[in-house]
């Protein structure tokens, strides 16, 4: 009985390792994907983006639910069009890069909730703050590239909306959220692509 049990085991744990491999793994168009978020200050809506990101992405578009999404952030990058402003961002007050200098998302589900459409459960770490979110994603398409033999790309968007206060992203004067609203606006747009 006790081999029928290791036996199972075994099987099972191979049958979650294939699974694993079976999900190709594709590259980052760094010149083809923005990480770009929308803050308040006031009344006035303040853009800015993060330049400089890398990630882990092992999808199969035709099962969802066997793939994995690893992206991470350096949060030097930050760019809201003004430096005297960004770097008050990389400070302790808000980013504190000096510490925390990325932010990150690992990706432990994900669920189909639509045509192209999915939730990707996973842990999001910003600053000493790690939390258990569910990113909304599409599947905007994906095709053979037109320039690159033997290549494929794939477009992915999340579109969010994340509470700064819950990550300790502005504390002490900036906590209050009447001069920098306390929701910020996710946007990212990716362009992935592998050879085969």
């Amino acid at each position: 009985m006790k081999r029928l049990f290791s036996w199972l085991a075994a099987l099972l744990l191979s049958a979650t390792a294939l699974q694993a491999q079976e999900a190709p793994k594709w590259k980052i168009d760094q010149s083809h994907t923005s990480v770009n978020f929308v803050a308040t200050h006031f009344f006035s809506d303040v853009p800015g983006s993060f330049h400089t990101f890398s990630g882990d992405f092992r999808i199969d578009p035709e099962n969802m639910a066997a793939s994995t999404l690893h992206f991470t952030v350096q949060v030097k990058s930050v760019d809201t069009d003004n430096e005297k402003r960004d770097q008050h961002l990389r400070g302790e007050d808000f980013f504190h890069v000096s510490e925390y200098p990325t932010i990150t998302f690992r990706s432990s589900e994900i669920e189909q909730t639509g045509k192209n459409q999915y939730k990707v459960y996973g842990k999001l770490s910003i600053r000493e703050v790690s939390k258990q979110v569910a990113l909304p994603i599409t599947v905007k398409g994906v095709m053979d590239h037109p320039m690159m033999k033997n290549t494929k790309i794939l477009g992915l968007s999340i579109d969010t909306t994340l509470d700064r206060t819950e990550y300790n992203v502005g504390v002490g004067d900036w906590a209050a959220t009447a001069v920098v609203g306390d929701e910020v606006e996710v946007d990212i747009d990716m362009e992935l692509n592998r050879k085969y």
